[in-house]
């Protein structure tokens, strides 16, 4: 009996404040999706770490004739200097280096002829002006700066590259977009706030001669309060299923139908992931709905 009453006054209330309601529902749903949106890019970002990073290598660029260098004084890398930066991969960077490539000059000069076939710049090479190199498989993409100190300044190294930095642009613009959403998600969530406290708070005032004779008759807080808390609680989750349903939505055919199609050399975020962040959306709008009612329930229900 006093479930159904609970719920008589829940219902009661939401068509009392309907505008107000779709308000909430509305904000609420703005603001969980920017979360969401936040959420899903910085996993895309993680995906693209995880691929792009285990497929880069480091470079160390061997002495070329006539570089300027001080370890290149002695001219063009010889093989046994070669052959000592390799005993010191093979010693001291075992655990970092999980394999290693020699790319010789003719080696570099027929992947930059496949890349540019015209020449470079309107300008013909050959394979003595390329530059021979050890190219290494990192076990941990993240040990870069490890294997930079042990070798740079070697005799008949050059440089030592890291091929990482091609992609730290695209990661930087990625995160700050990330920041961005967060940051609209948080005003957002702050405006939902605001919105389900006045809901609650004009649900309350409208309806204070029932919760005075609600106490007058003995009825308890919790029993007084539990009709509002659950109005503000279940506009809020409909706002935060709204949100999840749009982000579903937008990578099942923004991304997975037309995107991943499109190019298709990427690993995006899927559904899958969608689903993985929507109880986290439902949590929030709960959330959302108990801080906005803890002060103002306190306020207004209290004779």
């Amino acid at each position: 009996m006093r479930f159904q009453f609970v719920l008589g006054e829940v219902f009661s209330g939401l068509r009392r404040n309907t505008t107000m309601v779709v308000a909430v529902v509305l904000v609420t749903f703005v603001s969980l999706t920017f979360v969401g949106a936040a959420a899903l890019l910085q996993a895309q970002i993680s995906k693209l770490k995880d691929d792009w990073y285990d497929l880069v290598e480091v470079s160390v660029f061997l002495c070329p004739e006539g570089s300027v260098a001080p370890t290149c004084a002695g001219g063009e890398a010889t093989d046994a200097q070669v052959d000592a930066v390799r005993q010191i991969i093979d010693t001291e960077l075992t655990d970092e280096v999980s394999k290693v490539y020699f790319e010789s000059k003719e080696q570099a000069f027929e992947a930059f002829s496949e890349r540019y076939p015209d020449g470079y710049q309107g300008t013909q090479l050959t394979a003595d002006d390329m530059q021979a190199s050890l190219r290494l498989k990192l076990s941990d993409a993240e040990q870069f700066a490890v294997v930079s100190d042990v070798l740079s300044g070697r005799d008949g190294v050059e440089i030592v590259e890291d091929q990482r930095a091609v992609f730290e642009p695209l990661f930087r613009t990625l995160n700050v977009a990330t920041l961005l959403a967060a940051g609209l998600a948080g005003v957002m969530l702050l405006a939902a706030v605001l919105l389900i406290t006045t809901t609650i708070r004009l649900s309350a005032v409208s309806r204070r001669k029932e919760t005075e004779i609600m106490r007058l008759v003995g009825a308890s807080n919790l029993f007084i309060q539990l009709p509002f808390l659950l109005e503000g609680a279940l506009a809020a989750v409909l706002g935060s299923l709204l949100a999840g349903g749009g982000l579903w939505l937008a990578v099942r055919f923004m991304v997975s139908d037309w995107l991943e199609r499109s190019v298709d050399w990427v690993a995006y975020v899927s559904e899958v992931d969608v689903l993985r962040v929507a109880p986290l959306l439902v949590i929030m709008a709960v959330a959302l709905a108990a801080l906005s009612s803890f002060f103002t329930l306190n306020r207004y229900t209290r004779i």
